[in-house]
């Protein structure tokens, strides 16, 4: 018997490899299979189904390129959608997978069609249920994506999905979700890898509640929505087929050439692009491509990539789990190269939380620009005297921002101060510095933290 869940990195999305005999089947699969290809292969057993919990808004799903390499059938849910591919899902719908059965129900909530998969073991008993985007460890699926004026209507959907229809499954049925904490799919999803149902009867604060009404005051809200979720939904009714391809490396010259048509982006840390970097480039390190990538880049422009370590595929890959096909090439050498062949570069300061607060204490004129979120900051303390933009509000919030003074941006690290900071550089703003490190070394009397 086979069952493994796979963690795609940053995305914090699981999928499911399930198996019994020669048979098994995949749950929810982002775009690069191999890792699904491989688990079969290596238990002898042959893919036979794919199945989808929802329409998926934040990266790209891998059912066609599976069925392309193996001839499975896929299933989805919101058949009310125009899907180019796959069968719609009805309740109550069943599979074997060698000894093991799987039945679909109904869970309406974070989208109108929402299915989960409720898989039981050879003696027959509930063993496991695949809830996709309904139920998290610690949360509950968001329920705006039809809008404001449709929240409380979903809300009460989703409702009835856990308490009648995933609850009366029992409490030592293990949950498994189609994302784990991080995800943009939901505000809190708690960090413990595994649950049950009877854990999040007890634990899961969304689900501590008197009756319907008291649940969908507590669900019934507007999140963020990240830009790229548009894209997500439109690739989503008929996604890509193919994996994942190679990178072709440009010499400078041929790097400099295309750039004036592309968006430069830079992966590496933010030491070293703050110490140097291509004029004009956007400043996202590698392993916050997934988290960030979807918020600035574009679909329709290309996307020319400079690398720390001489490998983009990791980077590569990532952008491609988000529907980026427009990575058109890899500087070849890095920075040296660039250096070697003359060619011109910029810069941005770096400073450390002693220095930046020493500043600030001197009562120089400036403006610290704390670029957290909210639940960091009212979890981390605020600056006080702080202007705070979230980093992903940051391009239409930039008339908050002066351009006659120095900037010192803050996030707790650096890193997504460097991205800041390389928005506001690409769109004129000069005097920028980037505080290095936490609040742990905050010492400002006159910006203390609160």
């Amino acid at each position: 018997m086979l069952f493994e869940r796979i963690r795609s990195k940053g995305l914090a999305h699981f999928s499911y490899v399930i198996g019994d005999k020669n048979q098994a089947a995949v749950i929810d699969p982002r775009r690069d299979t191999e890792v699904y290809l491989k688990l079969a292969e290596k238990h002898g057993m042959n893919i036979e189904y794919v199945f989808e919990t929802h329409r998926n808004e934040d990266y790209i799903i891998g059912s066609n390129v599976i069925k392309e390499k193996t001839g499975a059938k896929i299933y989805h849910s919101d058949k009310e959608l125009d899907y180019d591919y796959g069968n719609a899902v009805e309740e109550g719908m069943e599979w074997m997978v060698g000894r093991l059965k799987i039945e679909a129900l109904h869970t309406p909530g974070h989208t109108e069609g929402s299915k989960s998969y409720v898989l039981y073991d050879p003696d027959g008993s509930p063993w496991i249920v695949f809830t996709g985007d309904a139920l998290f460890a610690g949360d509950v699926g968001r329920v705006d994506f039809y809008g404001e004026d449709r929240a409380e209507d979903m809300a009460g959907k989703l409702y009835d999905s856990i308490f009648e229809k995933i609850f009366p499954l029992g409490d030592g049925v293990i949950v498994c979700p189609s994302h784990g904490s991080g995800s943009v799919c939901a505000g809190n999803i708690a960090e413990r890898e595994w649950t049950t149902v009877g854990l999040e009867k007890r634990h899961n604060p969304k689900l501590q509640v008197e009756d319907k009404e008291e649940f969908i005051d507590n669900v019934a809200e507007m999140l963020e929505y990240p830009p790229y979720f548009e894209e997500m939904e439109k690739q989503n009714l008929n996604p890509p087929s193919s994996e994942i391809g190679t990178i072709e490396f440009l010499d400078p010259l041929e790097f400099k050439e295309r750039a004036e048509d592309a968006l430069v982006l830079d992966t590496r840390k933010e030491v070293g692009f703050g110490a140097a970097h291509i004029p004009g480039a956007l400043s996202i390190w590698e392993e916050g491509l997934p988290s960030f990538a979807g918020w600035f880049l574009p679909y329709d422009r290309p996307i020319l990539l400079v690398d720390e370590s001489g490998d983009p595929s990791k980077a590569v890959t990532y952008l491609h789990r988000l529907g980026y096909d427009n990575v058109e090439g890899c500087l070849s050498g890095g920075m040296l190269s660039w250096h070697m062949t003359g060619q011109e570069s910029q810069s941005i300061d770096t400073v450390s939380v002693q220095k930046v607060c020493s500043i600030l204490d001197a009562e120089r004129p400036s403006f610290l620009l704390d670029v957290r979120p909210e639940e960091e900051i009212e979890e981390e303390g605020n600056i006080e005297g702080a202007h705070e933009i979230h980093i992903t509000k940051l391009p239409e919030r930039m008339d908050e921002v002066p351009e006659d003074k120095p900037i010192y941006i803050f996030c707790g690290s650096g890193l997504r101060s460097m991205t800041a900071a390389s928005i506001l550089k690409r769109n004129g703003w000069e005097d920028l510095h980037v505080v290095l490190g936490g609040l742990s070394g905050w010492s400002s009397t006159t910006c203390p933290v609160d």
